[in-house]
């Protein structure tokens, strides 16, 4: 079967009975053979092999002055992801200690699979969200083997070069979705915030919680809370000013206040006072390496693996999407112009996941803000994971006893101050500028995936999206015009813009008879120059409006079909079809249209 813009596999030509030379139209199908071997070759080569492991190409290029950057960047990221980490498991229902176990297995991992300088891999909001929805209440055994499975499917995703798959999601949607997340991860922080009991992170479920117990509130928590907000966002606008120094204080900013919360906690407990909710025990010391549970005990039940993604449902298809998109989206975003290998860095992305799941991760994914970091510290090459990774492995061997200390409301402040940037009010502005109707699917996107949830608001939006594509496909655009010829005769000219499939072949025939029966003209000249594609529906159907347009005493002549096209619809009805082909500018069209109409 020939795919569009592709020649048919054809012979030769042959002389016809009448003497004209007449293309031979047979379509062979493809050899499956052939084409196996040489897919299956690629896996063996060299160029495969450095396609696979990037790192072969970048590190026999490094230089020594790349060093002390990559270090600098690695640390910056580093003292980001250590108080993110925390927060982003106590946001998941995990103990603080996983957080930091998913922060430095994808940094040493991407250094070898991935593709982009600038991306860091580990924890993140959105996927601390979907890991507490899904499950906050079963457990962190179910946690590492969802992390499991989101890297083998994302890995096969890879190796099949299924990578093009992400072009389906389109921008609106995913501005809707990012802003839905940090919404709802905002609003399922507030409960912390304010000092507030309650488990809740759904975007109307958090604030049903707030308003029923803001008379709890915590003064303590409340201020420190807010002012935790006021010194990030009052850091964060020092990136510009103050020179270096200001720049590192700004990057660092997440950092400076929970160590600054930290000391403040500590410091009244030596009183005797707690003022503020604390993070709690840290467990210290690394993780064990151990294959992640395909077995586990709940409730003194216990489940085999079966039953184990039996109870995670749509999450184990859920996350993989999610985790994609986020890496995809922020991948293009500091690519810079470049072309990117989506479908390498759904590779990279699968084997942080698996060998995370090795050290008790959660699911990770690239994250736009520790990215963001690494690319302001002026990051060279990948190896600034390698110090990030290294620096959160000192951190849970060293630093587990001061974690304690951590008051709740910081972390909550610095999950929300972190939402503020990823609203995407701008994106919104601009879709609203560039294309109206494209404000709908980010719209319904957003309000979504508050009302029922991200993992269902995503798939709501894409799948409105595809509708309106489906539309447009099946509406070509048909231009008209009408030709008056040397000898006076009319002619109506149509011509669709797109090629013709089966979604749209019944419009254009209806259109086609309708201007027919309007114009009164004798001849109907269809220019096929805008089409690459006809399917074997569209071509009967074609075959038919010919029919029709023949019962009205219309005569039919297609223009400048390309050879494809032509093949395809002789294929159909040789007979019908091959008298009506003609080429050539409007002189030779004029004649043709004279000789038709010849009695």
């Amino acid at each position: 079967m020939e795919k569009p813009g592709e020649k048919p596999l054809l012979k030769s030509v042959f002389t016809g009975e009448n003497g004209d030379v007449e293309e031979d139209c047979s379509e062979k199908f493809p050899s499956v053979g052939p084409m196996l071997t040489s897919k299956l070759g690629g896996f063996c080569n060299r160029k495969f092999i450095f396609k696979r492991l990037p790192i072969l190409q970048w590190l026999p290029a490094y230089e020594a002055r790349f060093l002390l950057e990559d270090i600098v960047a690695g640390l910056s990221v580093g003292l980001t992801v250590i108080p993110q980490g925390i927060a982003f498991a106590v946001m998941a229902n995990l103990e603080p200690q996983y957080g930091l176990y998913s922060a430095f297995m994808g940094c040493f991992v991407y250094c070898v699979f991935g593709s982009c300088k600038d991306l860091t891999i580990g924890p993140t909001a959105i996927m601390a969200l979907m890991v507490q929805v899904y499950v906050g209440s079963l457990g962190a055994n179910f946690a590492i083997l969802l992390t499991f499975l989101t890297g083998c499917i994302i890995l096969m995703l890879g190796l099949l070069n299924l990578g093009f798959l992400v072009q389906f999601i389109s921008m609106p949607v995913t501005a809707g979705f990012t802003s839905a997340a940090a919404i709802t991860i905002a609003s399922g922080q507030v409960k912390s915030l304010l000092g507030l009991p309650g488990r809740s992170n759904e975007f109307v479920d958090s604030w049903i919680n707030v308003y029923e117990h803001i008379g709890q509130t915590k003064l303590w928590d409340a201020v420190l809370g807010f002012t935790t907000i006021g010194v990030l966002l009052l850091l964060r606008s020092l990136r510009s000013k103050w020179s270096l120094m200001g720049k590192y204080l700004a990057l660092s900013r997440n950092a400076v206040v929970v160590i600054g919360g930290a000391a403040l906690a500590y410091y009244c407990s030596t009183f005797g006072s707690k003022p503020f909710s604390l993070t709690g025990t840290v467990t210290p010391g690394l993780p064990p390496i151990k294959l992640p549970p395909f077995t586990t005990v709940l409730n003194n039940e216990t489940l085999a693996f079966n039953e184990m993604t039996s109870m995670l449902g749509s999450s184990i298809i859920a996350l993989p999407l999610i985790a994609i998109l986020e890496t995809i989206a922020i991948v293009k975003a500091f690519s810079k112009g470049k072309s990117i290998d989506a479908s390498q860095e759904l590779v990279a992305l699968g084997m942080c996941n698996i060998f995370g799941s090795l050290v008790s991760s959660m699911p990770i994914t690239g994250s736009f803000t520790r990215t963001a970091v690494n690319n302001n510290s002026g990051v060279r090459t990948p190896l600034g994971g390698i110090v990030t990774g290294v620096l959160v492995l000192l951190s849970l061997g060293l630093l587990t006893d001061t974690f304690y200390f951590i008051p709740k409301t910081v972390l909550a402040g610095v999950m929300i101050a972190a939402m503020f940037f990823m609203i995407e009010f701008h994106a919104a502005l601009e879709i609203w500028r560039t294309k109206k109707v494209d404000i709908i699917p980010f719209m319904v996107t957003l309000v979504s995936c508050l009302l029922l949830g991200l993992e269902y608001g995503m798939l709501i939006g894409i799948a409105l999206n595809i509708c309106f594509v489906l539309y447009m496909t099946s509406r070509p655009n048909i231009d008209q015009a009408l030709l008056r010829t040397s000898s006076g005769i009319e002619a109506m000219v149509v011509k669709p813009d797109q090629s013709l499939i089966y979604s749209s072949i019944e419009y254009l025939k209806h259109e086609v008879v309708k201007r027919t029966d309007k114009t009164q003209v004798t001849t109907v000249i269809i220019d096929g120059s805008n089409v690459s594609y006809v399917d074997s529906t569209a071509a009967k159907i074609f075959s038919s409006t010919i029919e029709e347009l023949a019962l009205r005493g219309r005569t039919v002549l297609l223009w400048n079909w390309n050879r494809s096209v032509r093949c395809t619809l002789i294929r159909l009805n040789k007979v019908q079809f091959h008298p009506l082909f003609k080429n050539g500018g409007l002189e030779q069209l004029d004649k043709e249209i004279c000789n038709e109409s010849l009695p």
